[in-house]
């Protein structure tokens, strides 16, 4: 049997006499899961997740790449975490992490022995009933009973957060130790810098961390909306406000096209569905479309001027344009609008805005933010902060992005020399976070920073105040 993406490795495979620690770094849009000292997480999975309904009138949850793109009657998608990177919804969060960790690396707790078909029969007494061995059952069908876990929390969590982080860890898992590892100082790490400000550019949200030797500086993480999805939102506006109009028609819906010439209408056949797929379920497959689009079509302007200086947008027109053809075989050359997605992460007036997309604040942009986080550094510490400006997160591969970062930057501070550090591999740019994790968990000397079952059965989930700051 060839083994699928799908079936945990066997114990020999990764060394089951020297079990690993394992890293989780949970996000908005992915949950990577890994061993501790690998290169690249074993198990990344959506963070979305699908709620279908069942023929017994109950809830059916479905985790995982290959269940949510599948157009079930009423399937709603949904997120356990709020668009400004917080975890909502604690329950179903702990499901889908778990099932990233038991997918690929240790698979599904074992079956109660009561109920395993093995012991069926009597136990020489005739009472239909086998006795087992109860000690140590409990701990040992949880799914993290063996391995050490190391977890990622955004900078600014709250103290409520990271208690049920461990208690999550401890309690329901069962890991022998646990330790929670801020996603700057991790992403820092990866870079080999101990000192740095982290510039993550994600899904929901954009954060600046300024840290100094290996320690986050919690008065100057910055935090703003305007992220990946922000510069989706951006593109439906510019698709809707185009004249005519741009279709976002996601793959699902197409069962057959036939080539188009550039802004002519799509000539395809659509499907049909008894019950049309919910809104949530559409909305998530758009977005898929749009993420192709950012990867392939969207540029970062990088000058002369900003676009919202009069006369810049003119010298857009003759930009050059890229292609991009839609799933029902709609396409366009894009030209100026592709530079105006990503405008509003460094110039907030030239955001294209409607009632349902506000105006972002000036104090929301990646200059301003590192303006506000360099503010809480001490004068003599700034230069090497500005010498080791970290890029991370997956919508920091937009296109030329890094120029414009460095431009503005650098005429932001004129004195000392900014230097931009990102890893040009799309995957340690992704996956910063967890990568400073599984280096951190497999030092040798980490050991001693573990907090342990013990511990915590002593002092409860406030230890992990006490022990990490």
């Amino acid at each position: 049997m060839n083994p699928s993406s799908a079936t945990a490795p066997n114990t020999n495979e990764y060394a089951g006499d020297e079990i690993s620690a394992i890293v989780l770094d949970p996000g908005y849009s992915s949950t990577r899961a890994g061993f501790a000292g690998e290169d690249i997480p074993k198990s990344v999975i959506p963070s979305y997740y699908g709620i279908a309904p069942t023929a017994s009138g109950s809830s059916q949850y479905l985790f995982g790449e290959n269940s949510i793109h599948n157009p079930l009657p009423n399937l709603e998608i949904k997120n356990p975490w709020s668009s400004d990177g917080i975890v909502e919804d604690w329950d179903t969060a702990t499901k889908l992490w778990e099932y990233a960790i038991t997918s690929r690396l240790t698979g599904q707790r074992p079956t109660d022995p009561t109920k395993n078909g093995l012991n069926d029969g009597t136990n020489g007494e005739g009472n239909g009933q086998m006795d087992v061995d109860m000690d140590g059952l409990d701990d040992a069908e949880k799914p993290l009973a063996e391995s050490p876990l190391l977890m990622t929390e955004p900078g600014l969590s709250s103290a409520k957060a990271r208690e049920k982080y461990i208690e999550i860890a401890m309690e329901d898992w069962g890991t022998p130790a646990f330790y929670l590892g801020k996603t700057g100082v991790l992403a820092a790490f990866a870079s080999g810098k101990a000192s740095g400000i982290v510039i993550d550019i994600g899904a929901s949200t954009t954060t600046v961390t300024p840290i100094v030797d290996g320690l986050v500086l919690k008065k100057g993480v910055q935090k703003s909306p305007l992220a990946g999805n922000y510069m989706s939102n951006q593109l439906r506006l510019i698709f809707a406000q185009s004249q005519p109009p741009v279709p976002l028609t996601p793959h699902f819906m197409v069962a057959s096209k036939s080539p188009v010439d550039a802004g002519a209408p799509a000539q395809a056949i659509y499907k049909k569905f008894e019950v049309p797929p919910t809104a949530s379920f559409r909305r998530f497959e758009e977005e898929r479309v749009l993420t192709e689009f950012k990867e392939s079509v969207v540029e970062t302007w990088t000058g002369p001027n900003r676009l919202s200086v009069p006369g810049t947008e003119e010298s857009l027109k003759n930009a050059p344009g890229r292609p991009f053809e839609m799933p029902d075989g709609y396409n366009q050359l894009f030209s100026a609008e592709r530079f105006k997605v990503a405008e509003g992460l460094f110039d907030a007036s030239s955001a294209l805005h409607d009632p349902d997309n506000p105006r972002p604040k000036d104090e929301q942009t990646i200059p301003r933010m590192v303006q506000a986080a360099i503010h809480h550094i001490d004068v003599d510490l700034r230069p090497i902060i500005l010498g080791n400006v970290i890029i991370t997160g997956g919508a920091s591969l937009t296109y030329r992005i890094m120029d414009r970062i460095n431009a503005e930057l650098s005429q932001m501070f004129p004195a000392p020399r900014i230097r931009l550090i990102a890893p040009g591999n799309t995957i340690e740019r992704k996956y910063a976070a967890w990568i400073g994790g599984s280096i951190l968990a497999s030092l040798g000397s980490f050991h001693q920073l573990w907090i342990s079952k013990k511990e915590y059965e002593e002092h409860g989930p406030s230890i992990i105040d006490k022990r990490i700051k």
